[in-house]
């Protein structure tokens, strides 16, 4: 497979796997949001997902509908939901013959479907809850799409390498604008209601309640989005997957660049897999620094070794 073709469909899915984790965060934080009137604030979101400046996004913080258009639909805004969307398409159109035409078309209408101004209106003006699910619904169509059209050839592994290193770092992402919102004192609200939040944006609340039974504690959480090799949006379960995908591309890759990223991936893997971390707040902050920083490495010598890119 071209190097051209392998990136493009690489940065298609990782694209939208960024579309659909920020959309059902923006749907839980919306939600909550109108529990907490008084105290409520989108900082540590416009963080994450936002290139305004600091002193720009404080003015908007408050401001539910504001936030909701510049993190769905400003196209100023690099981060948006619409310019992820709108980069998935270009991606997908200049690969069209490597991935099925039900991908192509779903990935189509996607993108016409957030520039409806019905959609655009609701996030400014109506019920913004509305334009979420219908964008989140049209992600899981896309999701099914995929894993029911695509051949299980090289492109399904580019596709899935793309997917579960994005999922990795998102699982990060989400999980420290939860920490920042409690100042890492893990202590202090331990058992506080609100960590319901991060596992309906990770859709893990289901499988979180069958697993604990019910009991609802900061180290359980975070022990469930970290470890749990049953919940697909965990972080060891994404380096799971993208370990087995990698594994696949070994027949068709340069022995020397293969093994160097092996070792990469198999270092951040175990790195995860043996690290006992949930309970204090010092070591968790450090090691999801360290994991995130361990998953833009492995990014960085895809694009070096498999997409000729310096």
């Amino acid at each position: 497979m071209l190097s051209r073709v392998a990136e493009s469909i690489f940065w298609m899915a990782r694209y939208m796997e960024r579309t659909n984790r920020m959309l059902r965060m923006m749907h839980t934080k919306y939600i909550s949001s109108q529990d907490e009137v008084t105290d409520f604030s989108w900082n540590s979101v416009l963080q994450t997902y936002s290139d305004l400046k600091e002193e720009e996004y404080t003015l908007i913080e408050k401001d539910s509908s504001k936030v909701l258009e510049h993190l769905v639909i400003d196209r100023e805004n690099s981060f948006s939901v619409i310019n992820n969307i709108t980069r998935a398409r270009e991606n997908a159109r200049s690969v069209q013959d490597h991935i099925t035409k039900e991908v192509w078309q779903c990935l189509n209408e996607y993108y016409h479907l957030i520039r409806e101004p019905n959609i655009q209106y609701n996030l400014q003006h109506g019920d913004p809850v509305t334009s979420l699910d219908a964008l989140i619904r049209h992600g899981m169509l896309y999701n099914g799409t995929v894993d029911i059209t695509m051949a299980r050839e090289e492109s399904f592994n580019f596709l899935n390498i793309g997917r579960f290193l994005s999922r990795a770092i998102i699982t990060i992402d989400l999980l420290n604008i939860k920490l920042k919102e409690y100042n890492y004192e893990l202590e202090k609200y331990a058992e506080d209601a609100t960590w319901r939040f991060l596992l309906y944006s990770l859709s893990g609340y289901e499988l979180y309640l069958k697993t604990n039974r019910g009991r609802l504690h900061s180290e359980l959480v975070i022990q469930h989005v970290l470890y749990n090799t049953d919940f697909p949006h965990s972080l060891l379960y994404s380096m799971v997957r993208l370990n087995r995908y990698f594994e696949r591309l070994k027949t068709e890759s340069i022995p020397e660049n293969y093994k160097q990223l092996e070792f990469l991936i198999g270092r951040c893997y175990n790195n995860i897999r043996y690290s006992k971390v949930s309970g204090n707040s010092d070591m968790l902050k450090k090691f999801l620094q360290q994991t995130r920083t361990e998953l833009f490495e492995i990014a960085s010598l895809f694009n070096k070794f498999y997409f000729g890119n310096t």
